[in-house]
């Protein structure tokens, strides 16, 4: 049986890094509760003081097809490279210039929203389409592919 999966971030800042995530992936916000209009009105209801209010985030995609992101605050800061990452596939089904054109524009728009680009790697036919390496505002490393 197939399971369900998501993926977890540790973060210094989890809404800050959800926002990125939402922005990145076509994402939103994971809402709130049943019951409750927004966060803050359910963590008032649950108790939840103002300095754990950004303990946790979550960002869903809006039609249900891909996995749920969580993103939890640890204490400390991101230590090495990551041994598993993202790749966001902002060219599918393009080739060549055209591929590393949409790249581009990608990591420009990724960017200007607190990304940092990393290398770019050219493509190498037959098995390299060509890909650039970025990190997420805290460190973490992705591919746009």
């Amino acid at each position: 049986m197939a399971r369900d999966v998501q993926f977890t971030f540790d973060a210094a800042d989890p809404a800050a890094l959800a926002a990125f995530w939402a922005a990145a992936l076509g994402y939103e916000q994971q809402a709130p509760p049943s019951g409750f209009e927004s966060w803050e009105q359910a963590l008032d209801a649950f108790g939840v003081p103002p300095e754990r209010r950004n303990d946790a985030a979550a960002v869903i995609d809006p039609d249900g097809a891909g996995p749920r992101v969580f993103f939890q605050r640890v204490p400390e800061g991101k230590q090495a490279k990551n041994r598993v990452h993202l790749d966001v596939r902002a060219a599918p089904g393009l080739e060549g210039d055209a591929r590393m054109a949409a790249l581009e524009a990608e990591a420009e728009r990724l960017v200007a929203r607190g990304a940092t680009r990393l290398e770019r790697h050219e493509p190498a036919p037959p098995l390299g389409a060509g890909h650039i390496v970025m990190a997420d505002p805290e460190g973490n490393e992705f591919c746009l592919d």
